[in-house]
């Protein structure tokens, strides 16, 4: 197989603002994303926006130059797909019982965990700012989850949300993993295809006693979600092979700005004080822990 063509070089304004409008376009899709989940629920939700993406990024693989990937590169496409199933179908769950702003701000905890599963897995080796912004991050999630128990409105549901959305980081961290090994082998359009395909699969086996038809009205929603979806992947894959992770680490985390401005715009969801500062807290974590292995610093959206 090919190696890939070294990215030509451009300004370096350019990736960070590429790398910006990726992280709206991705975080837009959540917010779609949460209503579909309400509407239709998460599994046919994830369902149909893997039919849809399997379509559009294999048609978009054939069409250009390609090369046949071999028996491991195709294991290793489908073991992400298996933990990118576990992620979204935990994530959008709880993404449907909890504040849109609130849950984003909870998933960026996966670069933490990442950092040490690199070290468990890779024999990284763990360094102090790891440790400082693990601490940071954990504090952070901790003031959120107090701001929920002081909540006037509390409900369980919410606290089973912030569960799923925190154990969907934790497979997360080992996408990331897993992530680095698919970029040394693989194009990020065959990346996109064959995920999607994998995804796609595992979402079928399911199928006889889970799925429903797609109603006509919701055909523009999740073809939209596909669209985004994977604009943002393609978009944040350019703008990583041209610039250093540690320039575009700062505008990943305008994703919290936008959950707050599309969750109050589509669903009303005012965000509490706590949420912002435990959201603060934890992307101060991820800053200062990215000063060991910026790599690993990505949002959960740009993978998935």
């Amino acid at each position: 197989m090919t190696s890939p063509k070294p990215p030509a070089v451009v300004s370096a304004l350019i990736p960070v603002l590429v790398c910006t409008f990726a992280i709206f376009l991705l975080s837009a899709m959540d917010a779609v994303m949460k209503g579909l989940v309400i509407a239709i629920g998460v599994y046919n939700t994830v369902l149909w926006r893997s039919l849809f993406a399997t379509v559009i990024a294999g048609s978009a693989w054939a069409a250009g130059a390609r090369t046949r990937p071999s028996p491991a590169v195709l294991r290793l496409h489908a073991l992400r797909a298996a933990v990118i199933a576990i992620v979204l179908i935990s994530f959008f769950w709880g993404l449907a019982r909890l504040p849109l702003a609130e849950a984003i701000a909870l998933s960026f905890v996966a670069p933490l965990i990442a950092l040490f599963l690199a070290a468990l897995m890779l024999g990284e080796r763990i360094r102090r700012q790891a440790i400082s912004g693990s601490v940071a991050g954990t504090a952070g999630v901790v003031i959120i989850m107090a701001g929920q128990f002081g909540r006037s409105a509390y409900t369980e549901a919410a606290l089973a949300g912030t569960g799923a959305v925190l154990f969907s980081t934790v497979f997360y961290a080992y996408n990331l993993v897993l992530m680095r090994r698919q970029a040394l082998v693989a194009r990020p359009i065959e990346v996109s295809f064959f995920q999607n395909l994998s995804l796609a699969f595992l979402m079928c086996l399911a199928a006889p006693w889970l799925a429903v038809a797609l109603p006509r009205d919701l055909w523009l929603p999740i073809a939209g979600i596909t669209a985004l979806s994977l604009s943002g992947q393609l978009l944040m894959s350019w703008a990583y092979g041209r610039a250093e992770a540690q320039s575009l680490i700062p505008t990943e985390y305008t994703a919290f700005v936008w959950a707050i401005a599309l969750g109050w715009f589509f669903f009303g969801e005012v965000v509490s004080w706590t949420t912002l500062g435990g959201a603060m807290l934890i992307i101060a974590g991820c800053l200062v822990a990215a000063r060991a292995d910026p790599r690993l610093a990505e949002p959960i959206e740009a993978t998935v």
